[in-house]
């Protein structure tokens, strides 16, 4: 869980940079564990990602991922 989180927090750091804004004008983050039981494990890695300055409004649920394999998905909208 811990590895996957961070993986895709570093993927949205990408990503973030691309459109030139950062994590820290993040507006709503969605996320999705395969197991809610990892949920502790997940965030935190999240929390040691946010700057503390900045929190957005957050939802995580359970749910069947896309793909086997995978134990949690990310879903970000920053502005610009």
């Amino acid at each position: 869980m811990a590895q996957q989180t961070q993986q895709s927090l570093d993927r949205i750091d990408a990503l973030l940079d691309e459109v030139s804004t950062s994590k820290s004008r993040i507006l709503q983050a969605m996320i999705w564990l395969e197991d809610m039981a990892d949920f502790d494990e997940m965030n935190a890695v999240w929390d040691a990602w946010l700057p503390t300055v900045s929190s957005p409004a957050r939802a995580c649920g359970e749910s069947k991922l896309a793909g086997n394999g995978y134990t949690v998905e990310i879903v970000v909208i920053a502005a610009a």
